[in-house]
């Protein structure tokens, strides 16, 4: 019996738990909505999480980053979305893509001087863009072509097409951190003895510390 009442306590401690985290992250989400009622979000604003994706960990560990997805803002029909790549590449509403990251946190980073930058030909141009990659495979194996595309290449190359600006530094596979176990073990199931070491990539964690972004929210 006491077995059973201790096997009974710790499911009762994990449902308790969850649903502590889904209030937490349905309040994020509320809050995102009244954000964005507050006309503080805008078309081409970038919004960061860290994602519960199995590869999310790797991907901080190799970047150094406590954010591992991005997408970009954009308003239609007066409700907000978010354009991101996953499987596949489409839009989301704000609310649900915030409940998915962890404990739905989120930071939205904006174009210094977008106001300027970012004229509704501009905005039109990068949806035009976006929509180009929309419904293309999630990349898992982070190749630069068009052919699949990951979320911060997403991000990167519709900003680099509409605006002619780089939101942050190209690298090589080779520059970031590969020496922790999750990172080889992802690198080991994608690529086996081959690692493309010469790729050319854009992480997350470089366009979030682009010098021409600024922090409009983090919540």
């Amino acid at each position: 019996m006491k077995k059973i009442s201790r096997i009974l306590f710790i499911v009762l401690i994990i449902i308790v738990g969850w649903c502590i985290y889904n209030l937490y992250s349905e309040n994020r989400a509320k809050q995102a909505e009244e954000l964005a009622d507050e006309n503080l979000l805008q078309s081409g604003d970038i919004i960061f999480q860290t994602s519960l994706s199995a590869q999310s960990q790797a991907i901080q560990d190799a970047t150094n980053s406590k954010y591992s997805h991005c997408g970009i803002i954009f308003k239609q029909n007066e409700q907000l979305f978010v354009f991101e790549a996953v499987q596949p590449v489409k839009k989301t509403p704000i609310k649900e893509w915030i409940q998915r990251g962890k404990n739905g946190h989120f930071v939205v980073k904006r174009l210094k001087n977008s106001d300027e930058i970012l004229t509704q030909p501009k905005l039109q141009k990068m949806k035009e863009i976006g929509l180009g990659f929309q419904g293309k495979n999630y990349d898992l194996s982070f190749e630069w072509s068009d052919k699949n595309i990951y979320c911060s290449e997403l991000v990167w190359k519709i900003y680099k097409r509409a605006t002619n600006l780089e939101i942050g530094k190209l690298q090589k596979l080779s520059e970031f951190d590969l020496s922790g176990k999750v990172v080889k073990s992802k690198l080991k199931e994608r690529y086996g003895d081959h690692i493309p070491l010469n790729e050319t990539v854009i992480s997350p964690e470089s366009i979030f510390k682009s010098k021409l972004l600024e922090t409009i929210i983090e919540n």
